[in-house]
């Protein structure tokens, strides 16, 4: 089964670059494009769609509000973020809003497909380097704070243990574990869960 995505974004040049870069890869599909909020809620209502890409700065609803809808109205389409935007600010409050990922428009193939897959398998996926530092992503300059339960999901992620796994154990939800996550990957300020387990171990935490 092929996965279907929708594209939401006002900009034709990144639609069209999006649209032939995933166009000939394997198992994907483009459903549609909407170039709008409205437009995008009009589409999912009437087709089948896995993942959504929603530019955060729409014409109509930002994409960040757009997201909270998607997530409401259909919660079985997984929202990835798109944006010029690398603010934290921004990140946070997709994450908060049900998004299940984060990219730069100037992402590559590699990164895209890369999260289509993640996100896919119920994953999050971020490739945002907060700081621009490129050694963000091996150590942070100080330990971030971490409250008692995200110290938990942490211990069991670098056990292997899928998210359902995780809720069971902890006697929490699926989404709750999805949010501990994604917060931890922003805490890091790295973009998938290898980087976050050494990372995680480089500073002794696991």
């Amino acid at each position: 089964m092929a996965i279907k995505i929708l594209i939401v974004d006002d900009h034709p040049l990144v639609v069209e670059g999006l649209k032939s870069l995933l166009h000939d890869s394997e198992g994907i599909t483009i459903a549609g494009t909407a170039s709008n909020a409205f437009d995008a809620i009009a589409f999912l209502k009437n087709n089948e769609v896995d993942i959504a890409f929603l530019d955060i700065n729409l014409p109509d609803v930002s994409g960040i509000d757009l997201c909270k809808k998607i997530k409401e109205q259909f919660p079985n389409v997984k929202s990835l973020a798109l944006s010029t935007f690398s603010e934290r600010s921004y990140i946070s409050r997709m994450i908060q809003n049900g998004a299940c990922g984060y990219l730069i428009k100037s992402s590559g193939k590699e990164d895209i497909l890369e999260a289509v897959r993640q996100v896919q398998q119920g994953g999050y996926f971020m490739n945002v380097n907060f700081d621009q530092n490129p050694t963000a992503d091996i150590t942070p300059k100080t330990i971030p704070f971490l409250t008692r339960r995200e110290k938990e999901v942490l211990v069991l992620i670098a056990e292997g243990l899928t998210n359902p796994q995780i809720a069971e154990k902890l006697f929490i939800s699926v989404t709750t574990v999805n949010s501990h996550r994604a917060n931890l990957l922003m805490k890091f300020d790295v973009g998938n869960t290898a980087s976050l387990i050494k990372i995680s171990a480089t500073l002794g935490l696991i």
